[in-house]
């Protein structure tokens, strides 16, 4: 994709923060959606997770008003992809307190799935010491067959008292189910090199493009004033294992005083009709604070500069 027509100028809906935590929520985080041409029923579908009840399904008519349709199963960091008359569900599931792994469930309409089947787990030396982790799937199918991108590993943020993805790895499969071959060494890590990067790898949502791949990260970041911080980024890649910066800023940013003062991390961004869309969750705290869903989109060539 030729520099001019990348996605790198988003603009926020003038409504967000679309979705607040559903009651007995107090957070409603890491979306994934499917548009209209892709859904059972013309209508746009987006999943997140809360930390009481698990992954909460959501249905809209704009992909703007959304309204609550029901709860999956006990799970988190969603991602959904459609595959042929079906669709896939893969998301994080934490099975003790030293352990999560990524399931999988199938379903034919959005609404019943499967028993969900464990595809992935931890079993790499950088994936984790005292707390091992695979989690934040991304999910792309491409003529060799599937690659799984996943965070993997833990770094601790003192300010907001819980830890957010160290690095970031990808796996190869020939089905969804797999088995899952993981390339040895991460892809994406932390670095001091990279200040917007300096603390965790965070999460990717990775598309085709092409003959190379987009990348949307939000990296994990200690900034100059010590505070733990997030925005995302667009990363590129020929082969979808060594990446490289876009552009030398974020698509999207904390700021003001609000819904997003804090962090801006995990996020689901897809390309319908020209335009990109990015549903993205962010704090409004640190140690205390809200998380919400909100909504940012581009469209590459009209806005750029």
């Amino acid at each position: 994709m030729k520099q001019q027509h990348l996605p790198l100028t988003f603009v926020d809906h003038v409504s967000n923060p679309l979705i607040t935590p559903p009651f007995p929520e107090f957070l409603i985080a890491d979306p994934t959606f499917l548009p209209p041409d892709q859904s059972p029923d013309g209508k746009w579908h987006l999943f997140a997770h809360g930390i009481l009840l698990g992954i909460h399904h959501f249905r809209s008519d704009d992909g703007v008003a959304w309204r609550r349709v029901g709860r999956v199963f006990w799970g988190m960091r969603p991602f959904v992809v459609k595959e042929g008359d079906g669709y896939l569900l893969f998301f994080e599931r934490i099975v003790s307190l030293k352990k999560s792994v990524i399931a999988m469930a199938r379903s034919g309409d959005l609404v019943h799935w499967s028993r969900p089947i464990v595809i992935l787990e931890p079993s790499l030396e950088w994936e984790g010491t005292t707390a091992r982790t695979n989690g934040n799937p991304s999910v792309v199918k491409c003529d060799d067959g599937w690659r799984l991108y996943y965070s993997a590993g833990l770094s601790w943020l003192k300010d907001c008292g819980f830890p957010e993805p160290r690095h970031i790895g990808v796996a190869f499969a020939d089905r969804p189910e797999g088995p899952w071959r993981k390339h040895p060494h991460p892809i994406l890590s932390p670095s001091p090199d990279v200040p917007h990067r300096n603390h965790g790898a965070g999460a990717i949502k990775v598309v085709r493009d092409g003959t190379g791949f987009l990348g949307f990260n939000n990296g994990i970041f200690i900034d100059a004033e010590g505070r733990s911080r997030s925005d995302i980024r667009l990363l590129l890649s020929d082969d979808g294992i060594a990446w490289r910066e876009a552009a030398d800023r974020p698509l999207v940013a904390p700021e003001g005083t609000g819904w997003k003062r804090a962090l801006v991390y995990a996020l689901d961004a897809r390309c319908v009709d020209g335009t990109w869309w990015m549903y993205y969750n962010a704090r409004s705290g640190w140690r205390f604070g809200v998380e919400r869903i909100g909504l940012a989109t581009c469209t590459p060539g009209a806005a750029e500069g």
